[in-house]
């Protein structure tokens, strides 16, 4: 039977752990060959070698998502190697230094900002080249935060960041229809990550601007936990193939209701 996504070459960031590597592994599973693009090297040639074990195929890109030149330059590697891009994942992210607005240091929030915001429109701007031709699909990794979120005290840079996803892909979804090339955007909720060695919390700062909120039953309505990277994988693969072939800029959330409350 012929796989979902059989013959198709998918470029994503920040492929190396979390919600990445989860969707890398489900991507290959499908059948599509997978350019692996992170900041870690060590990390992505794991997933490389767990690529190549199921029988799929995958490169590795090592880059600085926020560099327009290294970013590029992982594209003309992904066409000298197999000459097409149909699918991209724009993926890559910190949560950054969490501290008030009055105690966040402008390179801090650049840092926030380049990494997230910046990093997604260098993805999707050298894509474009590489696409028109053939069309496909473009999926951002957005978040709560920012978008139906806002208790999270101390993250103003991180939610400015996902909100900016947001418009700068319903944007490309427009400009980009006449190539057929769908974007839309996911919005997870808490995920079972390793985000959490990209936070910096500055947690006396904090103090003076916190809003207690307390949950005395959880605050995961759904499953009574943190979703997990297999799960956004899933959604991931929906997006990429074409059972959602009229869906673009569009937002999805999955967090199991937990923004909601």
């Amino acid at each position: 039977m012929e796989k979902l996504l059989q013959g198709q070459v998918a470029f994503m960031t920040g492929a190396g752990s979390g919600i990445g590597k989860a969707a890398a592994l489900k991507l290959a599973e499908n059948g599509a060959k997978v350019a692996l693009v992170d900041l870690h090297k060590e990390n992505i040639e794991e997933v490389k070698s767990q690529i190549e074990k199921s029988g799929s195929e995958a490169l590795v890109l090592e880059a600085n998502v926020s560099s327009p030149k290294e970013v590029e330059n992982s594209y003309k590697q992904l066409m000298h190697h197999w000459g097409r891009v149909d699918l991209v994942f724009a993926n890559a992210g910190i949560n950054g230094v969490v501290t008030p607005i009055e105690d966040l240091d402008p390179k801090e929030w650049e840092l926030t900002l380049s990494n997230n915001l910046t990093s997604t429109f260098l993805t999707v701007k050298y894509a474009i080249p590489h696409m028109k031709a053939n069309g496909g699909s473009i999926i951002i990794t957005s978040s709560i935060n920012g978008n139906r979120v806002y208790r999270n005290i101390g993250m103003s840079a991180y939610s400015t960041s996902k909100i900016g996803q947001m418009g700068f892909g319903k944007m490309a979804a427009l400009e980009l229809a006449e190539y057929q090339i769908r974007v839309n955007m996911i919005c997870p909720g808490a995920i079972e990550t390793n985000i959490s060695e990209n936070t910096w919390k500055e947690k006396d700062n904090l103090k003076k601007v916190e809003i207690p909120i307390q949950y005395p039953e959880g605050n995961q309505p759904l499953e009574h936990r943190a979703g997990r990277p297999e799960q956004v994988a899933d959604l991931i693969l929906f997006l990429a193939s074409s059972q959602s072939s009229h869906i673009t800029g569009s937002e999805i959330y999955i967090d199991g209701a937990e923004s909601l409350l």
